[in-house]
């Protein structure tokens, strides 16, 4: 899966790595229902930090087209707030075979 990281690049994720994320877009979503910046930034950042730890970074060049789009390291409760509306179900799409 190929993930932007706004301002940062492209990524690529293995699929081995997806249940991982899909932990941690949990555990983002739950820290933006509850308000609190302190546990968004905690979580966006341990979200972000995954990408890039199990990610290859992708060359500047690169014409992949991205998967997903993350805003970056900066963005605001709101923001995230408004993409995870919507999606629906979290920044990154679920992928029930690796629920």
């Amino acid at each position: 899966m190929i993930m932007r990281v706004m301002g940062e690049g492209q990524y690529e994720v293995g699929e081995d790595h997806l249940n991982l994320l899909n932990q941690l877009d949990d555990e983002l979503l739950t820290a933006v229902e509850s308000g609190d910046e302190e546990n968004f930034r905690q979580a966006y950042g341990k979200l972000l930090g995954a990408v890039k730890q199990y990610g290859t970074l992708l060359p500047d060049d690169s014409l992949e087209p991205s998967e997903l789009i993350l805003p970056s390291a900066d963005a605001s409760l709101d923001e995230v707030r408004a993409l995870l509306l919507s999606e629906g179900e979290g920044v990154i799409p679920g992928f029930p075979e690796y629920d």
